[in-house]
């Protein structure tokens, strides 16, 4: 199971509204940060967890009784939970700032134990806050922080983290080839591909421009060997970029499917190229398997190796983690690779597509190994 993505929210100031005496210990004084609900529901939709951290000066002294403290707080608990917004842990710090407590923010204290290895999803989690102190509590838990003012809101902040754009770049460099490969998936650039093989610069555009995504793919090979270590390694680079830009898969379509026949598999694209016919199946799943059917009547297309079709989609599968299925028939190699290409693009633009905030998998999660 991959590691919570944690979220560590102060209250005051960034939940609630500080008033002049910065203590809210009556329901008065109690009024929200304007755009904290929806921005929190839309990150726990996303699989965001919550936890609360909040110095409140002196809490349980005679300048700021538990009772007074107690009320607000549990309205505002109340009012969250009505909104499926929860908090996984709520911790406070009671200390005045002149004790110079390690439990007291900036310091680690509170949350030291969310700094052990693997207890959360680094990458991904954050703090938020509206003072410096939550801003060094992020620097030196080593994570990004969040401060809300006049220029940063919380619908910015939940847009900071969910809508990054899905973009990855890729160098990969052996002793055979030298890559690099940058995709964006929601990008509307024609593709484009320099390998040194003509046709399979062609077949990797295509690929571009029917999946809908973005490409630039350049690759040096060891040509004067053969073309095998060409096509490998650029089906394992491009493979990995496409894992990369997708992450955790959250709220992609998962299956490049269209329709569904009675007794039938799901096809997702069975496309024409004059008399050729490619039939596509494709699960991103996280788990890598490939199946082939199809001969070419032909040994090579323009410099390609025929051979390295099927290939090169078992090296994009092992790499990006998808289950594909790839069925062609004809009379045409050329119609027949081309048909291949293209259709396993269609398919692919289908299940990167969004279409929500969820991990698409009973499990929870997708990632190699793991049963969805």
């Amino acid at each position: 199971m991959s590691a919570p993505k944690i979220l560590f929210v102060d209250r005051d100031g960034t939940l609630i509204v500080e008033p002049a005496d910065e203590q809210i210990d009556a329901y008065e004084k109690f009024r929200l940060v304007p755009g904290a609900i929806s921005a929190l529901r839309r990150l726990v939709d996303a699989g965001y967890e919550l936890v609360m951290v909040s110095n409140q000066d002196g809490l349980g002294t005679a300048s700021f009784p538990e009772d007074t403290f107690i009320g607000p707080q549990r309205l505002l608990l109340d009012i969250l939970a009505g909104e499926g917004i929860a908090f996984r842990e709520i911790l406070i710090d009671r200390s005045f700032a002149h004790e110079h407590l390690p439990t007291r923010k900036p310091g680690v204290g509170l949350v030291r134990h969310w700094l052990a290895d693997g207890a959360l999803d680094r990458a991904r989690s954050a703090v938020i806050g509206d003072r410096d102190t939550d801003l060094d509590l992020a620097a030196n838990m080593g994570l990004r922080g969040f401060r809300l003012d006049a220029n940063l809101a919380w619908r910015d902040i939940a847009a900071a983290l969910l809508d990054a754009p899905r973009r990855a770049h890729v160098e990969r460099q052996t002793l055979e080839t030298r890559i690099v490969v940058d995709v964006d998936l929601d990008g509307m650039v024609r593709g484009h591909a320099t390998t040194g093989i003509g046709f399979f610069d062609h077949m990797l555009e295509q690929l571009g421009v029917h999946g809908g995504f973005a490409l630039d793919l350049r690759c040096v090979g060891d040509l004067r060997i053969d073309e095998h270590h060409t096509v490998e390694d650029c089906a394992l680079a491009l493979g990995q970029a496409l894992r990369s830009a997708l992450g955790e898969r959250r709220g992609i379509a998962r299956y490049g499917s269209e329709r569904t026949e009675p007794s039938a598999e799901t096809i997702a694209f069975a496309l024409p190229m004059d008399e050729s016919r490619a039939e596509v199946l494709l699960d991103l799943s996280g788990r890598a398997h490939f199946v082939f059917d199809g001969t070419f009547p032909r040994e090579t297309v323009g410099t390609l190796p025929s051979e390295l079709v099927p290939h090169f989609f078992r090296s994009l599968a092992d790499a990006l983690g998808a289950t594909l299925h790839l069925r062609v028939t004809g009379e045409n190699a050329h119609h027949m690779i081309e048909a291949c290409f293209k259709a396993v693009g269609r398919a692919l633009r289908q299940a990167i597509r969004v279409e929500g905030t969820q991990i698409p998998s009973s499990k929870g999660v997708l990632e190699t190994g793991a049963a969805a």
